[in-house]
């Protein structure tokens, strides 16, 4: 298939479940580089670089106008049209994955806090 994959070799390899592969390409996320003659799709590796992008933004909290926009400006970085607004909402992007970050961090302090108070709780049994 000339290095291009099938959508369940895509899922297996991103951790991505068939059905949320099939809602990016809905949503106009990801579309498969080409299908194959029987109409399945078929994925290149920029289409799995793609859908690695989509997957590591879900956890920060992007919407989807977001990921569309984000993916839109990272699609347009080699042309000569990239400019001032797109590298201003490059950092306006970046910003908000490091804020979500240290909010992420923060949370996740939180918890292992309530799980070390368990474990106090049980060795105190």
């Amino acid at each position: 298939m000339d290095g291009h994959m099938q959508i369940g070799e895509v899922a297996e390899r991103t951790g991505l479940s068939l059905r949320t592969i099939r809602y990016y390409e809905e949503v106009g996320l990801v579309v498969p580089s080409t299908r194959s003659q029987g109409g399945f799709r078929l994925y290149s590796e920029p289409d799995i670089r793609r859908l690695e992008m989509i997957k590591r933004m879900k956890p920060l909290s992007f919407h989807l106008d977001e990921m569309r926009e984000l993916l839109g400006i990272l699609d347009s970085l080699q042309d000569a049209e990239f400019g001032d607004t797109q590298q201003h909402r490059l950092h306006e992007f970046r910003e908000k994955a490091e804020q979500r970050c240290r909010d992420l961090r923060a949370q996740l302090h939180v918890a292992e806090d309530f799980a070390a108070t368990l474990r106090e709780h049980l060795a105190e049994q």
